[in-house]
C-alpha cells in the first residue's frame, strides 16, 4: 500500500454519502425510522440499508463501499445491536476509516449507557459471550476493541435528548 502525503483532512471526492446510518433492527421503526427522514429533509445525503442497498448485490459489499464513501458514520447503539453480527463488523469498519480516513464517528447510544457498551455489560456481554462460541475469540475482540473505543466518544443519550 503506498503512503499518502500527510494533510489534516482526507480527501471527500470520493464520497457518495454525508452520512452512515449503523443501527440494529430493533430502532428501524422506531428511533432510525425517526432519524433518517429527517436527515434526507435537512439535505443531508443518507445512507440507510433498506433505501440504498440495490437488489441483487452483494450487501456486504455495498455496506462496506458505503461506509467508505461517507463523511460521517452515526452509531446507534441499543439493547440488542451487539446481537447482530452485521452491526458490528459495519462498526469495525467505521473504526478503521475513522482511522485511516478521518471519517468522524457519532454514537447515540438508545435506552443504553455509553457504560454498558464501553466495558460490554448486560446484553452485549451476553451478546459477545455467545458469539465467541460461534465466531472465535479473535473476532469478538475485533468487535470489543470497536465497541470501546466508538463508546468513548462523545455522544448522545437518547434518554436525555431533546427533539432537535
Amino acid at each position: 500500500m503506498a503512503s499518502s502525503s500527510s494533510s489534516s483532512s482526507p480527501s471527500h471526492s470520493h464520497l457518495r454519502y454525508a452520512v452512515f446510518l449503523n443501527f440494529n433492527g430493533e430502532t428501524r421503526r422506531s428511533f432510525t425510522d425517526h432519524l433518517y427522514p429527517n436527515l434526507c429533509e435537512a439535505g443531508v445525503r443518507t445512507f440507510r440499508d433498506d433505501e440504498e442497498i440495490q437488489r441483487g448485490n452483494n450487501i456486504s459489499d455495498e455496506l462496506l463501499q458505503a461506509i467508505e464513501g461517507s463523511k460521517i458514520s452515526i452509531v446507534v447503539f441499543s439493547k440488542n445491536y451487539a446481537n447482530s453480527k452485521w452491526c458490528l463488523n459495519e462498526l469495525v469498519k467505521i473504526v478503521e476509516c475513522k482511522k485511516k480516513l478521518g471519517q468522524k464517528i457519532l454514537p447515540i447510544f438508545y435506552h443504553v449507557t455509553p457504560s454498558e457498551v464501553r466495558n460490554q455489560t448486560d446484553e452485549f456481554g451476553e451478546a459477545l459471550d455467545q458469539h465467541k462460541e460461534r465466531y472465535g475469540e479473535l473476532k469478538v475482540n475485533e468487535w470489543k476493541t470497536a465497541l470501546t473505543t466508538v463508546a468513548n466518544l462523545s455522544g448522545y443519550d437518547s434518554e436525555i435528548m431533546t427533539n432537535r
